[in-house]
């Protein structure tokens, strides 16, 4: 039988005490980590968020039901204990907070008792994670759990106490909104009062924080939930929140100078200094250095393009690329000879194909000559310049990838992180914080053989770049700038457009008809008739933020309730059938999708 907490106060939790209290009557209350029954003395580990202290029952000091009680205590029991704080009398436990005290109680109430949990409740859980998120409930008492989510409480709050000394106001918008396209699939709500229509849940509040800054409301954030229906992965859920913030009569410096010094303040709390200002690197310097618009700058293993050494070579690959208006780039893995032998170059060669390569050509300098994979075209002095060109001596390894930039570049880009994590060249509890600007504006799809916006279609293109919106899209470069740290995007943001004729003419490069442009963005476009302010904006991803400054792998270590790879989450089984009635309401019938013939 529970006991009741009537006439008990908490003073404090378990590891806010410090030997300062030692002499302090104090009442505790947690969860019991572990107890140990010695016969005449018990030892409790009890837990909170705070941390753990040790408690001491002695029948002498907590009489014979009490000293009952605590024999009885079982991990995760609910207590609370009224004793005295005092040094503790064996060794000091250099593990714990509060190594040094512990408290001898003298009064003992079992507030809940516990089954036998199915997992251990410990840091750095071995316990499988379908396991663990069956019961979240209780994966969440897990410490280092807890002091991810308390960040993240932190980071949140410096947040919006940051902006609003920045003059921002926090303006709350829908979650129940239109349906626009944004580059990912939506969430849609079916409406029962509009039969056959729908909401959608916000991708973000872009268009609606657009509005506000027409609206004069100047500078504006929120701390919004966000709706994707994508795949998912590591750093991605379907659901995600981010700090959103759109200012007036700005430029992309301003724009960039806020969210510095707020990142600024947000590392602070773990003790990260960020110095001020943060380097930029164009999005083409980025993809030509590194293969990727989120480049790790932690460790060095650049691109090197080869085009123009080998632009004479008779080796089929190289020759057909640089015709075909490709390029030949290559990556050198310094001292990594013993490490990729040619079982491993095998298999970064099928990495390669699943990317997109058609293979991957190499120079394996293990032994006094070198091995090359298409040494039969290429003479020794001409193999022999090429690896003066870079650099190269025994013990390294040369990998080459020859096509289309589109392909060469995040194929290698892939490469890179892969032997940066291999080789262990990735330095630990270093942070590189990293501006990439001037985005492409329009990106080309193969599939639909069209251009499409690579941000928004509300992204201001540079100034110099307008002219060749119509006759060159391909080379329109957008006011667009991502914040990546670690080769993670924590921001993405841009100037937008406010010129009504521009933004008519982005939508038609774009493809849209004008009924398409009326039905989709037809109020945003109207609102720009009736004097827009320029502006720009970002968005801060908070749950990717935390997760960098955790060290963490996956969102799910910063996320309270996160949802697995296929979308559901499997400690309420969601999602989950509703009754007919339901559907009956909302106009809904569900037919059998027909499995494809094979």
């Amino acid at each position: 039988m529970a006991e009741s907490m009537t006439g008990l106060k908490r003073t404090c939790r378990c590891a806010e005490l410090t030997t300062e209290n030692i002499s302090q009557t104090v009442t505790v209350m947690g969860w019991v980590q572990k107890s140990r029954n010695k016969g005449g003395i018990v030892f409790v580990d009890l837990r909170d968020r705070s941390g753990i202290i040790q408690l001491i029952f002695e029948e002498s000091n907590v009489g014979k039901e009490g000293f009952e009680k605590a024999a009885k205590l079982r991990s995760e029991f609910v207590v609370a204990v009224t004793g005295t704080v005092t040094k503790r009398s064996g060794a000091i436990n250099e593990n714990l907070k509060t190594g040094e005290i512990e408290v001898v109680a003298t009064d003992i109430r079992i507030l809940s008792e516990s089954e036998t949990p199915p997992f251990p409740i410990e840091e750095n859980s071995k316990t499988k994670d379908e396991l663990r998120l069956k019961y979240r409930y209780l994966d969440l008492r897990r410490p280092d759990l807890q002091r991810n989510l308390i960040l993240r409480s932190k980071v949140a709050m410096v947040a919006r106490q940051f902006l609003a000394d920045e003059g921002f106001l926090e303006i709350e918008t829908p979650i129940l909104i239109k349906s626009t396209p944004e580059g990912a699939r939506d969430y849609l709500v079916p409406s029962r009062v509009h039969p056959g229509s729908f909401y959608a849940l916000p991708q973000s509040p872009q268009v609606l924080k657009q509005l506000l800054m027409c609206s004069g409301y100047d500078r504006y954030f929120q701390i919004a939930k966000c709706f994707r229906d994508e795949d998912l992965r590591a750093d991605r859920q379907p659901e995600f929140t981010q700090i959103d913030m759109e200012l007036s009569f700005v430029d992309v410096d301003d724009v960039l100078d806020v969210n510095e010094r707020l990142l600024q303040k947000m590392f602070a709390l773990i003790d990260v200094d960020v110095p001020l200002p943060i380097p930029r690197m164009t999005w083409q310097e980025a993809m030509d250095r590194f293969g990727s618009d989120k480049p790790d700058t932690r460790f060095g293993m650049e691109i090197i393009n080869l085009t123009e050494q080998v632009k004479d070579s008779s080796f089929p690959v190289f020759a057909n690329a640089i015709a075909e208006g490709g390029s030949v780039r290559c990556i050198v893995a310094k001292n990594a000879a013993a490490t990729l032998t040619r079982k491993a170059i095998d298999k970064l060669t099928e990495q390669a194909k699943g990317i997109g390569a058609k293979g991957l050509a190499f120079i394996r300098w293990a032994d006094e000559k070198p091995n090359c994979s298409f040494a039969k075209f290429m003479s020794e002095e001409e193999l022999s310049a090429l690896l003066h060109t870079l650099g190269c001596e025994q013990g390294d390894v040369v990998l080459i990838v020859a096509d289309k930039d589109r392909v060469v570049l995040p194929t290698l880009g892939q490469l890179r992180l892969t032997l940066g994590k291999q080789l262990e060249l990735i330095p630990e509890g270093q942070y590189n914080f990293l501006w990439i600007t001037e985005f492409p504006f329009f990106e080309w799809d193969e599939e639909s053989q069209t251009w499409l916006a690579m941000h928004h279609p509300f992204t201001m293109p540079l100034e110099e770049c307008l002219p060749y919106i119509d006759s060159d899209p391909g080379s329109v470069r957008a006011q667009a700038y991502d914040m990546v740290v670690n080769g993670v995007e924590l921001l993405s943001g841009s100037i937008r457009i406010t010129d009504y004729e521009l933004q008519q003419k982005m939508f038609e490069a774009l493809g849209l008809t004008d009924e398409e442009i009326e039905a989709k963005f037809g109020f945003l476009v109207d609102a720009y008739k009736y004097g827009a302010p320029p502006h720009g904006g970002a968005a801060l991803g908070l749950d990717r933020i935390v997760m960098t400054m955790c060290g963490c792998d996956s969102l799910r270590d910063v996320v309270a309730f996160p949802k697995v790879q296929n979308a559901s989450e499997l400690m309420s089984q969601c999602p989950s059938p509703v009754d007919q009635k339901s559907l009956d309401d909302l106009a809904i019938a569900i037919t059998e999708m027909e499995k494809e013939e094979e």
